[in-house]
């Protein structure tokens, strides 16, 4: 038997494997763009199954697909199509998707890519020789029927999109904010020195401290919201440059309807299809507020990275977990791995951002942007490193973080900052004075004034009290 089989398109033979439900146009593809091995992320791949069998019900409830035109199908074809079409929904048939992420702008070659794969898949269901030269379910007759690439391709884009975010991102998110907020819950009881610029300030209790972090992840999820939302418009119905033509006036919505009702995310037509087919504002508007999650994920994690350090010469106010050793060279090391790899991983979000704003703002030219592969594989790229390092950062770093209590203790003790609560008794000025005169005997505020009898000594043990300074009072 052949390794390979002769199909043929617009441009005549050629050779594809033997046994790939794909055809011609992704052999094509996948000779054209030898470039970087990436092939189109398996969720935009499933985003466009669903979308396809979107299509497919509204062509079908239209009475398109089984009407007087070209090459009707039969009830039997149809089921047979809506079959396939959740199959590659399903990932069943991700293999079949070889194109390299860095192919023609418009997603053409992928968007062909999914006709082949589900007509063929479509006749074979149907009982017919998906081998056949004549196509019986067509690729572009029916699969594709009302639709341009320059339409759905960027419609599936919307679809991953927003899926990835309910179901990968926002559930992670969640989590690491429950984390931090028991956490805060635990350790609201532990006085710990504050520090603004690096530099010894006023005591606070290291449960407000992780509560700070709890609520950054709190409206980090917030904005994940945000950025569904900026995605919610959907181009389909616009087909080739916004107009509609070869589409049912009413296919848009009613494929927009289908996809709202199977992801339950609040998908709609877009209300312009010009602007929905030619521009990706909403894409960048949703990487805008996952690049900020993303300066979210790395502050915290650096600011964890921080009261970890140590062990004798840092902070070690938390005492983070050992996951493995931290030096070729020197024995017994431990290092902060968790807070790096959160840290890397924002900063590649950071820089992917970059990609998608200049794709947003250079690559759309008239009616069609030209940058859509890479835009929608480098926003599902930051969306996944998230949602992975999120999980694996609260289940090995956040869970088993510890509290050296005796540590935040005595750096409250011998701050110089705690001078700042005898403001309201001695004033600035003469206040200013004890934190100079203090550092320079090497004695704390408590024993300074204690010694030059400031204050009486119950107001001076009033004035000190770490608990009081960690809450507004009159």
């Amino acid at each position: 038997m052949s390794d390979t089989r002769v199909e043929s398109d617009s441009m005549g033979d050629i050779q594809v494997p033997a046994q790939a439900y794909y055809g011609a146009q992704t052999q094509r593809a996948k000779e054209n763009f030898p470039i970087s091995g990436w092939p189109l992320p398996k969720p935009l791949i499933h985003a466009m199954g669903l979308v396809k069998y979107a299509a497919a019900i509204a062509n079908r409830d239209l009475g398109k697909l089984t009407g007087s035109g070209k090459n009707p199908l039969s009830d039997k074809q149809v089921e047979s199509l809506l079959s396939a079409c959740r199959e590659v929904h399903a990932g069943n048939y991700d293999d079949e998707f070889p194109i390299d992420v860095f192919q023609t702008g418009s997603g053409t070659s992928s968007n062909m890519n999914v006709n082949e794969v589900i007509s063929n898949r479509a006749i074979e269901i149907d009982g017919g020789d998906r081998f056949a030269a004549t196509k019986t379910i067509h690729p572009n007759d029916h699969v594709n029927m009302g639709q341009s690439t320059n339409d759905t391709f960027p419609t599936a884009i919307h679809v991953a999109v927003g899926v990835e975010i309910k179901n990968r991102l926002l559930p992670a998110l969640d989590r690491f904010q429950k984390a931090l907020a028991k956490k805060a819950s635990d350790w609201d009881k532990i006085i710990k020195i504050g520090r603004t610029h690096l530099m010894d300030a006023t005591p606070l209790r290291l449960g407000q401290e992780i509560g700070g972090f709890a609520r950054q992840l709190e409206l980090s999820m917030q904005r994940a919201e945000q950025a569904i939302d900026a995605v919610l418009e959907l181009p389909v119905g616009g087909t080739a440059v916004g107009t509609g033509i070869n589409t049912h006036p009413e296919f848009g919505h009613r494929v927009s309807e289908v996809l709202a009702e199977e992801t339950g995310l609040k998908f709609i037509e877009a209300v312009n299809h010009f602007e929905g087919n030619a521009q990706r504002d909403g894409l960048v508007a949703c990487h805008g507020a996952l690049r900020t999650i993303a300066s979210t994920l790395f502050n915290v994690a650096n600011n964890i990275r921080w009261l970890g350090s140590g062990p004798r010469c840092g902070f070690f106010e938390v005492q983070l977990p050992s996951r493995q050793p931290g030096s070729s060279i020197m024995p017994g090391k431990v290092n902060p791995v968790m807070s790096e790899s959160m840290m890397q991983v924002a900063a590649r979000v950071m820089g992917n951002d970059q990609v998608i704003t200049i794709s947003g703002a250079s690559g759309g030219q008239f009616q069609l942007n030209i940058m859509m592969p890479v835009m929608g594989q480098t926003t599902l790229e930051s969306i996944e490193l998230m949602a992975a390092s999120c999980e694996a950062f609260v289940e090995f770093c956040v869970e088993e973080m510890e509290v050296n209590q005796e540590v935040c203790e005595k750096a409250v003790e011998q701050s110089l900052s705690m001078v700042t609560s005898l403001n309201p008794h001695i004033g600035y000025d003469k206040a200013s004075k004890l934190a100079k005169q203090a550092f320079e005997s090497g004695k704390t505020i408590r024993e300074l004034c204690r010694e030059e009898g400031v204050l009486p000594d119950a107001t001076l043990t009033e004035a000190l009290d770490p608990w009081s300074m960690t809450e507004p009072h009159e």
